[in-house]
């Protein structure tokens, strides 16, 4: 049988079952139909799944089977796999053996003018807290000591499930677990943030004193403009309470520039948020203007020049709040996992950081360490972006 698949997702997913082994068909594929795929898209993304399954089918009738991404049953049923149920959840890691990403949910509730995952991957569907646990234990088996918990909106986990919000509960849940040592959390919405996340987060040692939470800008004016549900003030009140209900927590966030509307006043207000609140980590992105989201009524006004031209200038003011803030590093000792080893040294993590876009911290000398293992660095030297250590005899 002869099996096309399209994903929109670029990584390569392998499946294999006994006699059965099915590359999932990626990105030359999907260019393929590309063109038909966006005939259909104002059609389709807005209806149910069923519709749009039935849409695709009869418009591209050279694919044989349409699945969403988390129909891994479905798939198994097409093929009529013999399968063992206890291997369902089974993982080939595509990251280094010692961590791993755990997507907790897929697509989002939410209304942000700008984005259009909620078009791409419909609305928020939660993994049960027990297949997410057993999924933890199998990584955690396999030699993965630190898992990233990670979704389109952290926050919202277990709402559509569980009728409330269980991210604490699954944060108990996965803290519990022998062997695993750190527990990230990522994409966390600062709108209606569940306060009692943070009790947990201080409680238990192996979650880590990290949160990303996106608040895309500081302006009223743009975050009105954003649907972001939330106000400036607002925000300022989230912040205070989260670094006194976790001393020391490392916080992240995103930022978009070239929203339409943006002036430079609302970029110097961004600029005196950021000086004000000091995040340890911060990345930024130029607004895209997204076919069927709300913002693409709105005039894309502002030059992908000038968007970006913006976006350095906040970085540069960034990099400076980075740079103050590692130096304060210096001379204090951290618990450092390493990473990879890389021109002759060693690269690591504290927990106060994600890995690919945060801090590394740089070890170098003769002594041979064991990558995906703990050690504590002493801290010597910090840059905008880097620490550099020695391990702690």
């Amino acid at each position: 049988m002869r099996l096309s698949i399209i994903r929109c997702r670029l990584a390569g997913n392998i499946l294999a079952m006994n006699n059965y082994l099915f590359q999932i068909i990626y990105l030359c594929k999907f260019f393929e139909y590309h063109n038909k795929l966006s005939e259909l898209k104002t059609k389709t993304l807005k209806k149910d799944k069923v519709n749009i399954k039935r849409n695709l089918e009869d418009e591209i009738p050279e694919v044989d089977a349409f699945f969403c991404t988390m129909e891994l049953h479905a798939i198994l049923k097409q093929f009529e796999a013999d399968y063992k149920t206890e291997l369902v959840g089974e993982r080939f890691l595509a990251t280094p053996s010692h961590y791993a990403y755990l997507k907790i949910s897929e697509g989002c509730h939410r209304t942000c003018a700008f984005c259009a995952i909620p078009l791409m991957r419909g609305g928020h569907v939660s993994k049960p807290i027990e297949e997410l646990v057993k999924e933890t234990e199998n990584l955690v088996r396999k030699g993965v000591k630190e898992v990233m918990l990670i979704a389109q909106e952290l926050t919202y986990y277990g709402l559509d499930i569980y009728k409330k919000r269980m991210l604490p509960d699954l944060l108990n849940r996965l803290a519990d677990i022998n062997g695993l040592e750190w527990i990230r959390l990522h994409y966390a919405y600062p709108s209606k943030f569940p306060i009692e996340i943070l009790d947990v987060m201080r409680q238990r040692d192996n979650i880590c004193n990290y949160l990303d939470m996106p608040i895309q800008h500081a302006s009223n004016k743009i975050l009105e403009a954003m649907r972001r549900q939330i106000t400036r003030q607002e925000m300022e009140h989230l912040i205070a309470t989260v670094r006194e209900k976790v001393p020391g927590l490392c916080l992240r966030t995103t930022l978009i520039t070239g929203f339409p509307g943006e002036t430079q006043d609302d970029v110097e207000e961004l600029k005196e948020f950021l000086g004000k609140y000091r995040f340890d980590r911060v990345g930024i992105f130029t607004y895209s203007h997204e076919e069927d989201t709300s913002a693409y009524l709105l005039n894309d006004n502002i030059s992908q020049e000038e968007k970006e031209r913006r976006a350095q200038e906040i970085m540069e003011f960034q990099q400076e709040i980075s740079f103050e803030l590692n130096q304060e590093k210096v001379g204090k000792t951290f618990k450092t996992i390493i990473d990879k080893r890389e021109a002759g040294r060693y690269l690591g993590r504290t927990e106060f950081d994600s890995m690919e876009v945060d801090n590394e911290v740089i070890i170098s000398g003769d002594q041979k360490l064991n990558l995906g293992a703990f050690y504590n660095i002493r801290i010597e030297r910090a840059y905008d972006y880097d620490l550099e250590g020695i391990v702690e005899k």
